[in-house]
């Protein structure tokens, strides 16, 4: 579907590695090679137990994940918004993002130099955030300046554009205040008003808690991570706590050690699994899948998808076209063992154009073009 998630942070926080991490978390899953797509740009499978079930069962000849593309965006300095350091870039680059992963260092290490001369995750989110407040402020003022204008036309015209202006002065009052939009409680008409101004900080955050790899298992006595979770509940964001160091170690084994090492690291699964996962429900997405002998294949859908949408993913003609959908639960489809005893239970149905697909379903769609 073409949604990404851009990676931010200070320097020297973490920010790159856990990209690196997931770049070869890419590469090396079975199958599914990580795919560059630019230089700073990677394509990483969304890992899901899910399909994996269901591969088990119907053995295909390919098994496709769904996928997550992952931004690494340059490091942010005090000034970004004024050009200092790579804020052009940086702030041009986000601006192209649907959500942002925000990478705060929770690890003591005299060997890595902080930009701000200390650890302090809660200062350094803000210092992040305060750039791109700044940044926002100077396209909210450049399009008050113009609505302005508008509110000396006659009738709805201009009626419009007095209501424009009216958000515009309290999203402006809010920015200057430091306070994200996002943060703002904006009703959905009102973002549908400024959402072509794609504001920086309008975009939805999951925090990545960098820690230490000798503090796994530990993480509630990081008084760093636990400033972080604070922070996140206030907002309402889920945090993610894992080691970008190890995570990268962890994807240059070969498949067959890596369980070994991640359970003497006191790990179930790789925090990278995590992040991916955190990520796609943050855009608000779920996943349905198809499956055969050729391939078992997860499909990426937004929440609230009706059939003939999430046919249309998989192509066009599927969705103008659309008939109907056979439909299952995963789950039932495992437990039962085939498709033919899911039908003898009664518990395949026959979907129209008003059903609203669910998170886990396996779909057969029948159109005529």
């Amino acid at each position: 579907m073409g949604l990404s998630i851009g990676i931010v942070g200070l320097p020297n926080v973490g920010k790159s590695t856990l990209f690196n991490a997931l770049s070869a978390a890419g590469a090396q899953a079975a199958n599914y090679p990580f795919c560059t797509i630019e230089p700073n740009v990677g394509v990483v499978p969304v890992p899901d137990e899910r399909l994996d079930k269901l591969s088990e069962l119907i053995k295909p000849l390919k098994k496709v994940p769904t996928s997550l593309e992952f931004v690494d965006i340059a490091g942010l300095v005090r000034g970004a918004s004024k050009g200092e350091g790579l804020g052009n870039q940086f702030l041009g680059n986000i601006r192209q993002v649907d959500a942002v992963l925000h990478v705060l260092r929770c690890f003591e290490d005299d060997n890595v130099t902080h930009v701000e001369g200390g650890v302090n995750p809660v200062r350094d989110r803000d210092v992040v955030d305060t750039e791109l407040c700044l940044k926002d402020l100077e396209t909210v003022e450049k399009r008050r300046e113009r609505s302005l204008k508008n509110t000396k036309m006659g009738g709805k015209a201009g009626d419009e554009a007095k209501a424009e202006v009216a958000l515009l002065d309290r999203v402006k009052a809010g920015l200057d205040a430091a306070i994200t939009v996002r943060a703002q409680k904006l009703t959905e008409e009102e973002k549908a008003l400024i959402h072509d101004l794609f504001l920086l900080t309008d975009k939805p955050v999951l925090y990545v808690a960098n820690i230490g790899e000798g503090e796994i298992g530990k993480e509630d006595a990081n008084k760093h991570v636990a400033a972080v979770k604070e922070m996140a509940a206030k907002e309402g964001f889920d945090v993610v706590v894992l080691a970008a160091a190890l995570e990268s170690e962890i994807q240059q084994l070969p498949e067959s050690e890596r369980p070994g090492f991640l359970e003497s690291a006191g790990l179930k699964e790789p925090g990278l699994h995590k992040v991916v996962r955190a990520g796609y429900s943050l855009l608000g997405l779920w996943t349905y899948f198809t499956v055969g002998e050729q391939e078992c294949r997860a499909w990426t859908i937004h929440k609230g998808y009706k059939a003939p949408q999430a046919a249309g993913v998989i192509h066009s003609d599927f969705e103008r076209g659309f008939i109907k959908a056979d439909v299952m639960r995963w789950e039932d489809l495992v437990k039962l063992g085939s498709e033919a005893a899911v039908k003898d239970k009664g518990l395949l149905r026959m979907e129209g154009k008003e059903y609203v697909v669910q998170d886990g379903d396996c779909m057969h769609f029948r159109f005529n073009v």
